[in-house]
């Protein structure tokens, strides 16, 4: 019998705040303009669910030289863009007043950038004090390290955990740090790139309150 969840740890992007279409948009026009052409279904595929550690080592392989430029023009035009454009996660906030369970946030992205992201779409405030990122652990995503840190600074043993992923990557770190999945296809990830064991796939934000008392 599967331990009672007592811990929801939410990655950021694309589970939070709508923001993958964004980015992957962007790293399409900054490859272009340095030289590694991208389609959409590629920056999905290698990058989303990545640290930026990680996206910059792919960039450096491909580009050398060019990763740290690839970057900054990447997080000017994010942010620019985030500012015109990011919204919630449709149904996220009805989720979020619905849960009982403790929460927290763990995402490949940097504690600046969830603050502008978070704090543009009103979500800030509901994780403030327990928000993690990948800066903090030495491997990001899939390596299990961020999960398991997120849940040692909420007290909570990794099988009494639930992540709440949308990448592959993400699905995959939940998996090897021993806890469950509850994978959302609703964005950009196809659904099967998130099915396997422990994981539960759903479409729709509002139902995660009661996917949490299934699982």
């Amino acid at each position: 019998m599967s331990t009672p969840p007592e811990l929801v740890i939410f990655d950021c992007d694309g589970v939070l705040v709508d923001s993958e279409r964004i980015a992957v948009r962007i790293q399409i026009e900054v490859g272009a303009e340095l030289g590694w052409p991208l389609t959409a279904e590629e920056v999905i595929e290698k990058f989303v669910g990545r640290s930026n550690k990680s996206i910059g080592a792919l960039i450096e392989d491909h580009l050398p030289g060019k990763s740290a430029v690839w970057q900054q023009r990447f997080e000017d035009l994010h942010r620019a863009a985030v500012d015109s454009e990011l919204v919630a996660v449709d149904g996220i906030h009805e989720a979020l007043a619905a849960l009982t369970l403790p929460t927290c946030v763990a995402s490949s992205g940097s504690h600046e950038k969830m603050r502008h992201t978070l704090g543009h779409t009103g979500l800030h405030s509901h994780f403030e004090g327990r928000i993690f990122s990948a800066s903090e652990v030495a491997n990001g995503k899939p390596a299990p390290d961020l999960f398991l840190h997120a849940a040692r600074q909420m007290g909570v043993d990794p099988s009494a955990c639930v992540v709440v992923e949308d990448s592959k990557y993400g699905v995959q770190a939940a998996r090897s740090a021993g806890m469950r999945s509850l994978g959302y296809a609703g964005g950009l990830t196809p659904a099967h790139w998130l099915e396997g064991p422990d994981i539960v796939v759903f479409d729709d934000m509002r139902k995660l309150p009661t996917l949490l008392s299934e699982i």
